[in-house]
């Protein structure tokens, strides 16, 4: 058989594209051999093979005619069980993306049951754990309540560490929400402790709490110490009862020098004002200088309140006391006695005008009911004979008591001479002069008013009387006044002060002494013709202790009284400059204990540096999870 050409071939491949199986081209490959012969016959023989194979075909099909009848059976059934696989398996295909998604959240639930379970799981073997954490409000609250603050701080400090690493977890948020409220309140606990009366090493321990809260920067706290602590001065002085002003005041004063400086103490103890603050623009000096201030201003609003309600005859007691009080100040920079003599001065020039107002309204009142029949002859004739003046003493006129209101004028104001005497300032002189001449000219008013009322039923004698009446009040009262006004304020004193001469003092005006010409002015018309000049009284050297009220012939008793009350103060004043030198002694002794409790707290806070150190080794060494 001739092989078949390649490019035959190629050419068979293209007609029967498709449809050209390697039989077909083997036979085509046997027809190309054949010769013309045999091709003319070929058709024939094909013919006789299909006749052949289509006999075979028959008598096969006869032969096995039931395997055919059973082939079509089996085939029947084949296609009726493959229609209903084929049913059934588009049920099936429709059916399985449900079936995905009921598989998915079967996984799903079975993941989180699984994730649960472990949790639980774990939960279990960490149930010890777990319950100590939980616990750790109700822990810190209790240790709160009953003072434990340093396991409570060491609780705080735990929550922390868990916050930063746990932040997410809504136990530990909650955990941490109780515990900010049981923090809230033991910060209220330390400032009320220091709002009571606590003592230094009290003080140490809040203020070392305080800062271990790390609630306030440390210009903070220093206000806060501050104000809690002025909060506890501030209600100790308002219990003191209030009902008689030098009591208040002096007790106000007692308070001030004991717990002020103990506060003060304690603040130097517990805060260096040396080392600056680091990182901070805050002056810390001015911080506690700006509430000593305060607590001074305060304390001298105070006396100026009970000095305006008046302190009776003890206004020199009471100016020692304070003079004492702000010269202790003055160890903090504090010293106040600049502002006390203005305020005494004041004080003074008040119960000073108050005691003349009173003594012109009785003048008024005694020379509305006064009478000049037979009085001068009845007293001048058991007046004994004056005597000179006692050493030491500035006798009044004895012929005053034949003109009773004169003569009790002149006491009320030789009363009140005396309790200004107690303390007379020298910047009082120009007020005090101008105080007296215009009681004195109320008085010359008086006067000529009862001269008016009286002068058309004026006797011959009468007449003889009232002009001795106005000569004892021209020539004796008034110039005696002036006496007391010098020995009240020294010309040499006042002139001293001014940096002028004695004699150049007139120039300033009325400076210790009343115009008596001024005065007697409108009486020109009812005295005799004298002239009357200015006095320029030299006088010797005398004491200001000297005493210028003795009694007027028995007519009061007050000045003796008096003099007992003001020897009792000074008694009262030594006692109280003994009492405040105790409590300076044991104010350095509070100071060197001070610093040696400033030591130890040192100490403890290098052995709780290194107690904080460790803690926090162990905290980065620590694996649990909550997770």
């Amino acid at each position: 058989m001739a092989v078949v050409d390649v490019e035959d071939e190629s050419l068979l491949a293209s007609i029967f594209k498709d449809r050209f199986s390697p039989d077909c081209n083997a036979y085509l490959s046997e027809l190309s051999s054949l010769r013309l012969e045999q091709l003319v016959r070929e058709p024939e023989r094909l013919q006789e093979d299909r006749a052949l194979i289509l006999q075979q075909t028959r008598d096969l099909a006869f032969r096995n005619y039931q395997t055919f009848i059973r082939t079509a059976n089996c085939t029947e059934l084949i296609y009726r069980d493959f229609s209903r696989v084929e049913g059934s398996v588009n049920r099936l295909i429709g059916k399985l993306p449900g079936l995905g998604e009921r598989c998915r959240g079967f996984m799903k639930e079975a993941e989180e049951i699984g994730s649960s379970r472990r949790m639980n799981s774990l939960t279990l073997n960490r149930h010890t754990e777990i319950l100590e954490i939980l616990e750790i409000p109700q822990l810190m609250d209790t240790c709160v309540r009953n003072g434990y603050y340093e396991e409570a701080l060491e609780l705080a400090a735990y929550v922390k560490r868990l916050e930063r690493k746990h932040s997410t977890l809504p136990v530990i948020q909650g955990i941490v929400r109780e515990v900010r409220q049981s923090t809230s309140l033991m910060l209220n606990q330390l400032l009320q402790q220091l709002r009571s009366n606590s003592q230094l090493p009290v003080c140490l321990r809040v203020i070392g709490y305080l800062r271990r809260m790390d609630v306030f920067t440390e210009a903070e706290l220093r206000v806060k110490f501050l104000q809690a602590r002025g909060s506890w001065l501030s209600s100790i002085l308002a219990a003191v009862p209030n009902d008689d002003p030098y009591f208040h005041i002096t007790k106000t004063m007692e308070a001030c020098r004991v717990h002020l400086f103990d506060i003060i103490t304690q603040y130097r103890a517990i805060f260096s004002d040396d080392d600056p603050l680091p990182g901070s623009q805050v002056n810390e000096a001015a911080i506690f200088h700006g509430w000593v201030v305060k607590m001074v201003s305060e304390f001298l609003q105070t006396l100026e309140r009970d000095l305006q309600r008046g302190v009776g005859g003890r206004l020199d007691s009471l100016l020692g006391q304070c003079m004492y009080f702000g010269l202790s100040f003055s160890r903090v920079g504090a010293d106040f006695r600049g502002q006390l003599a203005p305020m005494f001065q004041r004080s003074a020039a008040e119960t000073l005008r108050g005691a003349v107002s009173e003594a012109l309204e009785r003048f008024q009142e005694d020379m509305n009911v006064y009478t000049l029949i037979s009085m001068p002859s009845v007293l001048g004739g058991s007046i004994p004979p004056q005597q000179g003046p006692q050493p030491g003493t500035l006798q009044p006129p004895l012929s005053l008591l034949d003109f009773t209101p004169l003569a009790c004028f002149l006491n009320n104001i030789l009363s009140a001479f005396n309790d200004l005497r107690l303390c007379c300032p020298v910047g009082l002189a120009e007020e005090v002069s101008v105080c007296l001449q215009d009681a004195m000219t109320n008085v010359t008013r008086q006067v000529l008013l009862f001269h008016r009322a009286e002068e058309s039923a004026f006797s011959a004698r009468e007449k003889d009387l009232f002009l001795s009446f106005c000569c004892s009040y021209a020539e004796d009262l008034l110039p005696f006044i002036n006496r007391c006004l010098q020995i009240l304020f020294p010309p040499n004193q006042i002139a001293l002060i001014l940096g002028v001469p004695v004699s150049q003092l007139h120039r300033f005006g009325s400076l210790g002494n009343i115009d008596i010409a001024a005065i007697l002015t409108p009486l020109s018309f009812l005295l005799p013709q004298i002239e009357i000049a200015p006095e320029e009284i030299q006088l010797p050297e005398i004491s200001s202790d000297i005493d210028i009220s003795p009694e007027l012939s028995g007519l009061t008793l007050e000045t003796q009284r008096q003099e007992v009350e003001i020897k009792q103060q000074e008694v009262e004043t030594q006692r109280l400059e003994v009492e405040s030198k105790q409590q300076e002694v044991e104010t350095q002794q509070q100071e060197v204990e001070t610093q040696q409790q400033e030591v130890e707290t040192k100490q403890q806070e290098v052995e709780l540096s290194e107690e904080t150190g460790k803690n926090d080794s162990e905290d980065q060494d620590e694996d649990f999870s909550l997770e």
